[in-house]
């Protein structure tokens, strides 16, 4: 069972620590793109067969979705700030590898831990959620969301500036070099949480999820290279079913699950994770089609001629926007929430798709449909820890956000492959070059507007509203309305006084509130008068524990109905039980 084992965090972190920490996102997003500028060149380059340069690419997205669940629910157990350390550091030592060899295996090896870093944007959101306060937390855990998309945005033209004037191997240097000063302002700047999830790590389960990742993301990415009727395809998807039904069985009789499959099965977690897929899937359209667009010779009759550089550079604003989206998310939520502003996100991006059917004749319209969709994406992708932190207790934040950053990452590989043969697909062969057609940008397009619809059904079955603890956290936009919404939340919870044998109040005594499943919900020190307020996620059964320095634990039993309710704890009565 899984408890939290520390004090209130403290909320006074310094004012770079969400900088640093949207850069650090940055930078493991980078990996994502940052080989998408020779992604045609890779056989003569690592002098194999096209089949075999597709690893480069697979490896790291592999190892960054088993990664990701796995890293986020460390950080939960040992400390966020030591694991996002560890996954950028290995993500330095992986851009290393791969900068140092023309080989094809090492240059998996060293792409394999480069997706290992994945898992540092779960963790970022896990400390913001752990040091910030209220006011702040919006607008930060929007941006660092959004960093995934912002990251491998800027890095299109970078990378492409760099491939094109310099040695491919640059990249990784770059990458690299990046991924040490992530590291070093992390160590300067980012504190320590203290929030802990006690437990240990669920190890069969961290296997299981990750043979049934591998399982299931092997077929998908390498489908149209074997064939999606072939026996390894189906036979992969096949084995992935069954590793999944095992594992979630194990999952739901462990103590200690590495994830929490009844929580998962919330409203609100489940049907923000399926919207997650979908949103995944649309983001990642618009950078597989866009670039060939523009790099496609004027002689097609429909290609834009552009170079590399410039190609990259009409598709930045799809970055940029997703940056500068982040305070316009902030007030939006605070105004409606998180679920009204992913629905707006995915109206937005489906008006970008539906009006970049029109917008592929000047490279202009290609700069117009980034800045739509930036948008768009930036609103879905900041909705999205918002809604999962809201629904998850605080001791699973990491691999709660681990695991949406999962399902965006299935949406990725899933459109990745489903792109990848439609364009192969309706491809023109000229003198054995398959050149792709308007026609199958266009039903690119159209798929991601598919997909934009099915996420925002999605949307709409999640809950009304988020339940009041969360509400406050998510939503307070200046110290005066977080101190409003903090009373007006106290009011809703347990208020008292810790006393001790004589009847005096006791100051610094811990109170923890713990709900019906044994995890903690709350947790305060009493005041100088003994006075404690504690908010209550929803009404149900509880269980107020209080302790303090000379006295023993007190255990309390408490009901609540939505209403304030009064419990004085008598440490001098240790495992009295109160009914309210």
């Amino acid at each position: 069972m899984t408890h939290t084992t520390t004090d209130q965090p403290d909320r006074r972190a310094g004012g770079a620590l969400v900088p640093v920490l949207a850069f650090a996102g940055i930078v493991v997003a980078v990996m994502q793109t940052l080989l998408v500028p020779v992604i045609k060149d890779l056989p003569q380059l690592l002098d194999t067969a096209p089949s075999n340069a597709t690893w480069v690419l697979t490896s790291t997205l592999l190892s960054g979705a088993v990664a990701t669940p796995i890293m986020g629910r460390l950080g939960d157990l040992y400390g966020k700030r030591r694991l996002l350390i560890l996954s950028l550091a290995v993500m330095v030592v992986g851009a290393l590898v791969s900068a140092l060899t023309s080989q094809l295996l090492t240059m998996i090896v060293g792409r394999t831990l480069q997706g290992f870093a994945m898992g540092a944007i779960p963790l970022g959101i896990g400390l913001m959620r752990d040091m910030l306060p209220r006011e702040r937390l919006g607008s930060a855990m929007a941006l660092m969301s959004s960093s995934i998309g912002v990251g491998g945005g800027l890095a299109l033209p970078a990378a492409a500036l760099v491939a094109q004037h310099s040695d491919w191997h640059s990249l990784f240097y770059g990458a690299a070099a990046l991924g040490a000063i992530a590291i070093a302002l992390t160590l300067l700047v980012v504190p320590e949480s203290p929030m802990r999830a006690r437990g240990t790590f669920d190890l069969p389960g961290a296997l299981g999820l990750s043979a049934g990742l591998v399982l299931l993301l092997l077929p998908i990415t390498k489908g149209s290279d074997w064939g999606w009727s072939a026996g390894t395809t189906l036979g992969l998807f096949a084995a992935s079913v069954a590793v999944f039904l095992l594992w979630g069985v194990y999952e739901l009789r462990v103590q200690a699950p590495l994830v929490d499959l009844r929580t998962t099965a919330r409203p609100a977690v489940l049907f923000t994770n399926l919207a997650s897929i979908m949103v995944g899937v649309s983001f990642y359209v618009v950078s597989l089609v866009l670039p060939q667009l523009l790099q496609l010779p004027a002689a097609t009759g429909y290609g834009l001629g552009r170079s590399m550089v410039v190609a990259g550079l009409c598709v930045a604003p799809l970055g940029l926007t997703m940056m500068f989206t982040a305070p316009v998310y902030a007030r939006l939520s605070a105004r409606y929430g998180p679920k009204v502003t992913l629905i707006i996100g995915l109206l937005v991006i489906g008006l970008g798709y539906g009006g970049g059917l029109g917008l592929m004749d000047a490279a202009w319209q290609t700069i117009v449909t980034s800045v739509v969709l930036g948008a768009g994406i930036g609103l879905a992708y900041s909705s999205l820890p918002a809604l999962i932190i809201g629904a998850v207790p605080a001791s699973e934040t990491g691999a709660a956000n681990g695991l949406n950053t999962l399902m965006r990452s299935i949406g990725t590989s899933v459109s990745s492959a489903v792109i990848g043969m439609v364009l192969a697909n309706t491809a023109h062969h000229t003198g054995g070059i398959a050149v792709p057609t308007m026609h199958g940008f266009r039903v690119s397009f159209l798929i991601a507007t598919a997909a934009v619809a099915v996420g925002l059904l999605f949307a709409l079955l999640l809950p009304r509203a988020p339940r009041p603890a969360a509400h406050t956290q998510l939503r307070a936009s200046s110290e005066e309305d977080a101190a409003l919404e903090r009373a007006e939340q106290a009011l809703r919870g347990f208020r008292g006084r810790v006393l001790d044998a004589g009847g005096t109040p006791v100051a610094r005594a811990k109170v923890t509130l713990i709900d019906r499943r044994g995890r903690q919900a709350g947790a305060a020190l009493s005041g100088a008068d003994g006075g404690y307020t504690l908010a209550v996620p929803a009404g149900g059964a509880y269980v107020l524990a209080a302790k303090a320095a000379g006295h023993g634990p007190l255990a309390s039993a408490a009901s609540h109905h939505g209403e304030e309710r009064a419990v004085e704890l008598d440490l001098s009565l240790p495992g009295e039980t109160v009914t309210v």
